[in-house]
């Protein structure tokens, strides 16, 4: 597979890689594999949630706010 980069991408990843003594190809390699990690932890999260929702198990709109409101004002 190949892939083509923007030169800003390019110039960004190579002085990446220089910084931490790594190839450019690893780099892209673990960026890839992280990706595809996330990926997979938020499709499988969005099956439990549909999973839960089809059980009826929802949290109450009001609670969600409350969480919410105490992450921005705290």
């Amino acid at each position: 597979m190949t892939i083509q980069l923007t030169a800003d991408q390019e110039a960004r990843l190579s002085q990446i890689a220089a910084q931490a003594g790594r190839g450019v190809e690893d780099l892209a390699r673990e960026a890839v594999d992280l990706y595809l990690a996330g990926d997979a932890h938020f499709r499988a999260a969005v099956l439990q949630g549909i999973a839960e929702a089809e059980r009826g198990e929802f949290v109450p709109s009001a609670e969600v706010w409350a969480a919410v409101e105490r992450e921005l004002y705290s």
